[in-house]
């Protein structure tokens, strides 16, 4: 492998590593700031013993996370080493389990709360099981069938494939905060009192949205885990296709559960649920508009890149 190439995979790995990081920070900071909240004292005995059990979690993620970018610097002295390239696979991988582990404590602490022990032990039960399944289970099903891609002549393109998919993780990048700190502001309202004084309806909402946003952040971090895991690092047309479509598969949800705060929102700053539906409504549309209309308009017009269409004759 020249120096080149082993170069943007030692950077593609990083960068990597800074998509998972992110939402292992909105956890952490999750779990000091909860502890501070009102509706924190109105927690179990048990459920606080799982809140520190699911911040020391999130402290192991962030630590094998960072682990990596020191050993760069003190072992290998910045150079971009295959050792290292392995070291960071291996790490990012190994950080997603407390990683899974802790978003469905936290799951269980906050809906526990709020709608009963058994309610928050199912969802946050089945939310740790998708973050498994999508973090390691369907990578480890997918590499089974992709060892001979990495050696196979790819796509021509004036875009090398290697480009296109460092833009996709970058996108990725551009997604994942936004949906992270709505996620971590979500878990932190259901321990306020205000919350606990909402009308069902609004509850009910904005617990949806919570769930939306945490299935959003699974498709976000999930092509970093199967970069890492199934096609151990290499940039390939396969994985540009499949985090492509992660990326866009996330914004579904994403969209629904904005759509849903805003009536949350809306109809108590306004105390009318009329005026939050309506709220609702013009942020749907407006989303619509922008993430799915408009594009498929410009597609429809025959914006797409001139060296695609070449490629689809």
């Amino acid at each position: 492998m020249s120096s080149e190439a082993q170069n943007r995979r030692v950077k593609t790995a990083l960068d990597e590593t800074r998509l998972l990081i992110l939402g292992a920070q909105i956890l952490f900071g999750f779990h000091l700031n909860g502890a501070f909240q009102q509706g924190f004292d109105e927690l179990s005995r048990a459920s606080r013993g799982l809140h520190a059990v699911s911040f020391l979690l999130m402290a192991l993620a962030i630590a094998l996370l960072i682990a990596p970018s020191l050993q760069h610097r003190i072992v290998d002295r910045g150079y971009a080493t295959p050792r290292i390239q392995s070291a960071v696979s291996r790490y990012a991988a190994l950080a997603l389990f407390p990683f899974a582990l802790s978003l469905g404590l936290d799951l269980y602490i906050v809906l526990g709360l709020r709608f009963g022990a058994g309610a928050g032990f199912a969802v946050g039960a089945t939310f740790s099981a998708l973050a498994v399944m999508g973090w390691y289970g369907a990578e480890l099903i997918l590499k089974q069938s992709i060892h001979v891609e990495a050696g196979m002549p790819q796509q021509s393109s004036s875009t090398p494939v290697e480009t296109r998919v460092e833009h996709m993780l970058t996108e990725a990048r551009v997604l994942l905060p936004g949906v992270q700190a709505m996620f971590g502001f979500q878990l932190s309202v259901l321990l306020t009192q205000a919350f606990a004084q909402l009308p069902l309806l609004s509850k009910g909402m904005h617990t949806v949205a919570l769930l939306l946003s945490a299935v959003a952040m699974i498709l976000l971090m999930a092509p970093a885990a199967f970069h890492r895991i199934s096609y151990e690092g290499e940039s390939t047309e396969g994985f540009h296709t499949l985090g492509s479509a992660l990326i866009l598969a996330a914004a579904v949800p994403l969209a629904l559960g904005i759509v849903c705060e805003m009536y949350v929102a809306a109809a108590k700053a306004l105390d009318a649920p009329a005026f939050g539906a309506a709220a609702a409504a013009a942020a749907a549309a407006i989303l619509l508009g922008l993430w799915l209309a408009a594009p498929l308009l410009l597609r429809a017009r025959g914006a797409e890149p001139t060296e695609l269409r070449a490629a689809q004759k």
